[in-house]
């Protein structure tokens, strides 16, 4: 998949070049019509002899009938023409909605659509959706100028008619609910004016999607009617507006809020009834303010906050009470940031969001091949040749190794026929069974190499044939287990199969991020993520969470002088993730309790920098 900047200079310069091509294309047709003539005349004379001989006993005004017959070729020079405009008939074009901010709110038939596609031409803040759905050899189009400014609808229009035109399936990725805000009319207008079919995918509306995320309806109780209106539309009906049981919707009316309140009251609305404004509704990110007409503008100035939104004024606004579900999160909007290995952290990062926080990730530590691989070399032979009884993983990586190892020998899972093998880890062990591999020995409560050592027998030389164990190991892991198990009488090949290498360090704002406090939690998964954070961008600032997964773990952390908030039952990340998400909600019952709306820990930090120790 490649992604491409639709930048307004090149934009008009690839137009041009694509609109000549299709004009060449005629010009080029001509000499093929020229050369279908003499095809059609020597067909002509094929014919002519067969026409003589009718025509010898024919009158003399016979010799006009090959006249006629020499026009035949005029109705086949016009099937040629359809033929090819069907040859150069414009790919299908799907005008498609993402939706109103939440990646899962995307449909089934939108998501089948990028699927499908050869090029997708994406709004900018949907393009991470586009990417999310699109193909491998797909080509993503953002659709702004050289200087990432938004391109104007003929901009965008260009970009789809050019790939269509070029017979590539094309989806045109429209940010929110063009349906609603009336985008959709303009998309569809260039292309019909272009002569190009398109279908519509309707998505969730952000009239109906953002409510929703905020905790209410639109209707119940004694409100039965619903009034959508655009905030910006300087005629509206504020008399009207101002009905009993009525729900009014305002399109972008966030930062009119104020004004909306004010002018609902003068045209005789009750200065009690609820009003909502809330922001980057359904992501993460969603803000709801709560109010009365009457208090709405002093709740909106003491927020501070700014930026379009939906405003939701009527009596449904009290459900928020009872149906608030999204915002009340356990960790709902905290920044955490994840230090991992080469290996995206996909699951932990799935686990932090279905808790409401926005998983940051930096990598601390990439896996590289031994400096030396005879070693390994040998030791993946004798477990191909029967040398070994058991072998060990202890890693997600030691199993990618071994893998790997194999691979480069054309040989698969078969080669472990007839061995023992052990994990530590659910990830470890779900890597094994991936690769066709069940593990005998996983286990079943902390996942550490003690609590697998509690699991491996002792060697019995009546039962085992081979007393060889193959550990397969990174460079800096510790012979904890080695020396367990030449305790319980087996002889171990401890061999180094990757090294582990300090990554480089993360952006500038990240390193300021992670230093001033502007991450609200950390989530460290092992005694290497802690070495390499600090080594590579320092210490957490002292109001950031520190969550260890087990107990090693968190000894390396208050080794280079952080405080363990957290700490996991079990050596899981489920365990982790569930322990960071408790603590969320103590955090939250004591601001509560406290009166105070700020829990999040970023937002409670001092101002001032700590100072190194």
């Amino acid at each position: 998949m490649s992604t491409t900047v639709a930048s307004s200079a090149p934009r008009r310069g690839a137009s041009t070049r694509k609109v000549t091509s299709t004009k060449a294309a005629p010009k080029a047709a001509a000499p093929t019509t020229e050369a279908v003539k003499p095809a059609k005349s020597a067909g002509a004379v094929k014919r002519s002899p067969a026409k003589p001989a009718k025509a010898e006993t024919a009158k003399a005004e016979t010799p006009k009938t090959p006249a006629p017959k020499s026009e035949a070729p005029k109705p086949a020079k016009s099937t040629s023409r359809p033929s090819s405009r069907a040859a150069a008939h414009p790919g299908p074009v799907s005008l498609v909605a993402a939706g109103p901010g939440d990646p899962d709110l995307l449909t089934l038939r939108a998501a089948s659509l990028l699927a499908d596609a050869d090029v997708i031409v994406a709004d900018a803040d949907v393009v991470d959706i586009a990417r999310a759905h699109a193909r491998t050899d797909a080509e993503v189009v953002v659709a702004v100028d050289e200087a990432g400014l938004p391109l104007d609808q003929a901009g965008r229009s260009a970009l789809v008619i050019d790939a269509a035109r070029a017979q590539k399936s094309t989806v045109r990725l429209i940010s929110g609910d063009p349906v609603v805000d009336g985008s959709l009319l303009h998309e569809a207008a260039a292309l019909r004016k272009a002569r190009i079919g398109f279908e519509v995918a309707p998505g969730v509306s952000e009239i109906t999607g953002v409510p929703a995320y905020a905790g209410f309806g639109l209707t119940g109780g004694r409100t039965r009617g619903v009034r959508i209106v655009d905030a910006h539309d300087t005629d509206l009906p504020w008399t009207d507006l101002a009905a009993p049981r009525t729900t009014v919707v305002f399109l972008d009316g966030a930062d009119q809020a104020g004004e909306i309140a004010s002018r609902l009251v003068a045209a005789g609305a009750d200065a009690g009834t609820p009003i909502a404004v809330t922001r980057r509704g359904t992501t993460v990110d969603q803000r709801t303010l709560v109010g009365t007409l009457g208090d709405i503008a002093a709740v909106a100035k003491a927020a501070r906050q700014a930026g379009p939104g939906l405003v939701v004024v009527g009596e449904v606004v009290a459900q928020r009470e009872k149906l608030d579900w999204f915002e009340v999160k356990s960790l709902f909007g905290w920044r955490v940031l994840i230090p991992r290995t080469q290996d995206r952290a996909g699951s932990v990062d799935a686990l932090l969001r279905v808790h409401g926080a926005v998983p940051v990730e930096v990598p601390t530590i990439s896996v590289e091949p031994p400096r030396t691989p005879q070693q390994i070399e040998r030791a993946v032979h004798g477990l191909v040749s029967g040398r070994y009884e058991w072998i060990g993983f202890t890693s997600v990586n030691a199993v990618r190794a071994i893998r790997e190892k194999l691979d480069d020998y054309g040989l698969d899972a078969r080669s472990f026929a007839g061995l023992k093998v052990a994990a530590v880890g659910e990830a470890t062990a779900a890597a094994l069974v991936e690769f066709g591999v069940r593990p005998d020995i996983v286990p079943t409560g902390e996942q550490t190499t003690s609590a697998l050592l509690e699991e491996w027998p002792a060697f019995d030389s009546l039962t085992d044939p081979i007393n060889r164990v193959f550990l397969p190991r990174a460079d800096i892991a510790t012979d904890t287990l080695a020396a367990g198990l030449a305790e319980l009488g087996w002889e171990v090949d401890d061999v180094t199969a990757y090294r582990t290498v300090r990554a480089a360090p993360p952006p500038a704002a990240t390193r300021e991020a992670i230093k001033t406090g502007g991450f609200d939690a950390v989530l460290f998964t092992s005694s290497s993520t802690v070495r390499n954070l600090v080594g590579i961008a320092g210490k957490p600032h002292h109001s950031t969470v520190v969550a260890c997964i087990g107990p090693q773990t968190a000894k390396a952390a208050e080794e280079h002088g952080l405080r363990v908030d957290v700490l996991a039952e079990t050596a899981t990340v489920v365990s982790l993730v569930q322990a960071l998400a408790a603590h969320g909600d103590a955090l939250r019952s004591a601001a509560a309790e406290a009166g105070d709306a700020s829990w999040r820990p970023s937002r409670r930090r001092p101002t001032a920098r700590r100072k190194a120790t």
